[in-house]
């Protein structure tokens, strides 16, 4: 499983699908990964606020940022797990949630992790998952800005809120059942 350089030493990942609440709690359950944020990645304004973002002028994605050690679990195995929890053929879109903060994106923080992410999209474009192509924009790192507090593990603050219910407790429930080796 990982097989990547720098074993031992934590890594970063940081990839945007959508709202960064419903990636979150996946990806906080995966083996090997140390702590996951949310925030906003791959615009342009400094410190942008969510309203700032929600207007769909600074240029960022909702993101999440994970921290994961690449001896126990490899950047690639992480990126198949957020293809699988998102609609990587859809611009600017996921679900009902639509405009550019929600496009597929993954800021990658090396020159190895820009050749695997677009490993990754070649390889699961050659097995057909989708009728559409994948439109994940990758792009180099270049800065992440934490989210507002309320917004860090909002799924586990709000496991009652109808957006939670209807929407994330499904996808957590499927990264569940479907990937149990995966799981702390």
């Amino acid at each position: 499983m990982a097989s990547e350089s720098n074993k031992g030493e934590f890594r970063l990942m940081t990839v945007g699908g959508g709202c960064f609440w419903c990636l979150e709690p996946i990806f906080e359950e995966v083996k090997g990964v140390e702590h996951v944020e949310v925030g906003y990645a791959g615009g342009k304004l400094k410190n942008p606020t969510y309203e700032q973002v929600c207007s769909g002028h600074t240029g960022h994605a909702e993101v999440i940022q994970v921290t994961f050690d690449p001896g126990r679990i490899a950047y690639k195995d992480l990126l198949k797990i957020f293809f699988s929890f998102h609609d990587p053929t859809t611009l600017n879109r996921q679900g009902a949630d639509v405009g550019t903060q929600y496009r597929s994106i993954i800021l990658t923080h090396d020159d190895d992790q820009m050749r695997i992410a677009g490993e990754t999209i070649h390889e699961l474009e050659s097995e057909g998952i989708w009728d559409d192509p994948i439109v994940t924009e990758i792009k180099p790192y270049d800065h992440f800005y934490i989210a507002e507090e309320y917004h860090q593990d909002y799924f586990s603050k709000n496991p009652s809120k109808p957006y939670c219910r209807i929407v994330i407790a499904p996808k957590l429930s499927k990264f569940r059942k479907s990937n149990p080796s995966e799981r702390k």
